[in-house]
């Protein structure tokens, strides 16, 4: 599966990014503090607009939403109905899960700061209370509030292949070097297809990101907040960006952070994706060159390349064995490298995993990896991830791509990443044969007349590349594309914990201070 194609796939590895840094450049200014006041309701949804949410103690996640034990008591959970369709939004209506945390200082409360995940696909009722510490300074004054995105976990959530199928699904070889692989990893696609129309095909064509972002008005205002306080993440920060552009008059602190480039369609994401994997491979290699001697990866640069595709070679005739008695392909290993890059915090373990499979002939670090990215636990159940992540994607973008074009692409892409290339560039065929059309080339960020929105990139990033928040800041606007540089490795720049990141994210967020366009921090 290829769920790294539209970014931050890596739900559960985000809450690792913690490594602090220092180091902070550029002057601030300030904007006015909004003051709530009544929610504004057009007369289509004046209905939905005017709901009362129920807040209730929170069950534990369902296994769409990825499992485990219900949070804290100081968590709440609710159900808003929302249109299934905007263009009808008298019909048929969708519950969607939220989850929230109250404000500690209600004296001195803003508002609700919600919060997507990105994926797309990541749950946010599941994500958000592990990741809650991250963002304790901005629950002092915020009620922090996240959900299920539409298609997503409890949210009318995507239904495709069942358990068993998603790991005959994850084993298919996807990078094909022959024309039976080819045909294997095409029949791959159009089951997962099949089963994605039949079992949850009423809603495909509504679950795209434009819906979405009315949904986060829509809560907006049920919640009652006069602007939109929001932190994206990753795919979030498409969503973000399309809620500017939506709604440029109800756009009050945006924070977007590890940033989808809105000027690039899918062939053009999945290179840049390809490169920032390399880029971050790169970096992790030099690392672990200097603090081990023993690195698996030796010297790494061209050496330390080669011996991972060495080491892919070999999977792709023989995969190792682990000791859950499943193998680790050659798809499965570059998934398990992928997700170890997601963050410095990860970088132990893909180099424990890379010895196992190296010198030790088995695959059990890397497999525990790759599910990580997947979305499977260790009984063997997957989320809904996978399935949500197709189905936005797909009703999103409109272009389709044959085994031909990938074909004609596969050496620029081999040239990118000799790793990741021929896995990213394969992960284009993902939509071929989707029965939703896709809906634009790339999204419409344009935000003329909103308030001023931070836009965080950095340096090392593998999935969303420090080039995507240059082109947000610029495609939001000038005056509100405020773009903020984190020096430093891994996806999330404001969960590493550095300092004068977050330093900067909270005055901005806390207090209404904007930073000037350009600072970075290091």
């Amino acid at each position: 599966m290829h769920t790294v194609v539209r970014g931050a796939g890596a739900l559960g590895l985000t809450a690792l990014l913690l490594a602090p840094v220092s180091g902070c450049q550029g002057a601030d200014r300030s904007v006015a503090d909004p003051a709530p006041t009544s929610p504004a309701t057009g007369p289509s949804l004046s209905g939905l607009a005017t709901q009362r949410l129920d807040w209730r103690p929170c069950p534990a996640p369902s296994t769409a939403q990825g499992g485990g034990t219900a949070p804290a008591s100081d968590w709440q959970c609710a159900t808003l109905k929302a249109p299934l369709d905007y263009a009808k939004p008298g019909g048929k209506t969708i519950d969607l899960a939220l989850i929230r945390s109250r404000a500690k200082d209600e004296q001195h409360r803003i508002g609700s700061l919600f919060f997507n995940f990105g994926g797309p696909g990541a749950s946010g009722v599941a994500t958000l209370p592990a990741l809650a510490p991250a963002y304790a300074s901005l629950n002092t004054r915020y009620d922090l509030v996240s959900f299920d995105p539409r298609g997503v976990g409890n949210s009318a959530g995507v239904k495709c292949l069942d358990d068993p199928a998603m790991d005959a699904n994850a084993a298919v070889d996807s990078t094909p070097d022959s024309p039976a692989e080819v045909m294997a990893l095409d029949a791959s696609n159009a089951q997962f297809t099949t089963a994605c129309e039949h079992n949850s095909g009423p809603v495909l064509p509504y679950v795209d990101t434009e819906s979405a972002a009315r949904d986060l008005d829509l809560m907006r205002q049920v919640v009652g907040d006069r602007k939109l306080f929001y932190f994206g993440i990753s795919y979030g920060t498409e969503l973000g960006g399309v809620y500017a552009h939506l709604f440029p008059q109800e756009v009050g602190r945006l924070v977007l952070d590890s940033v989808v480039d809105p000027t690039k369609d899918p062939q053009q994401s999945a290179l840049g994706q390809a490169q920032g994997f390399q880029l971050a491979l790169n970096d992790f290699m030099k690392a672990c060159a200097t603090q081990d001697p023993s690195c698996p990866t030796g010297p790494g640069g061209a050496e330390g390349t080669a011996k991972i595709t060495g080491l892919l070679q070999k999977l792709s005739q023989s995969p190792l064995p682990t000791s859950s008695g499943r193998k680790l392909t050659e798809g499965l290993a570059i998934t398990g490298i992928a997700a170890g890059l997601y963050s410095q915090q990860t970088w132990p373990a893909l180099a424990s995993g890379l010895t196992e499979a190296m010198q030790q002939g088995t695959g059990d670090t890397l497999l525990q990896l790759a599910d990580s990215l997947l979305g499977r636990d260790p009984q063997g159940h997957y989320n809904n991830l996978n399935a949500a992540n197709r189905a936005i994607s797909c009703v999103d973008s409109r272009q389709r791509y044959s085994d031909q074009d990938v074909e004609q692409q596969l050496p620029q892409f081999r040239n990118a990443s000799p790793v990741f290339g021929t896995f990213t560039a394969w992960g284009l065929t993902a939509c071929t044969g989707w029965p939703v059309p896709g809906k634009s080339d790339h999204p419409d960020v344009s935000a003329a007349g909103a308030a001023p929105i931070l836009v965080v990139g950095t340096t090392g990033d593998p999935a969303t590349p420090l080039e995507g928040a240059r082109a947000m800041a610029q495609q939001l606007g000038a005056g509100v594309g405020v773009a903020v540089t984190l020096n430093g490795e891994g996806h999330g720049g404001y969960n590493t914990g550095n300092p004068c990141l977050k330093k900067t994210v909270d005055a901005y967020l806390l207090d209404g201070t904007v930073p000037a366009d350009g600072t970075t921090c290091s």
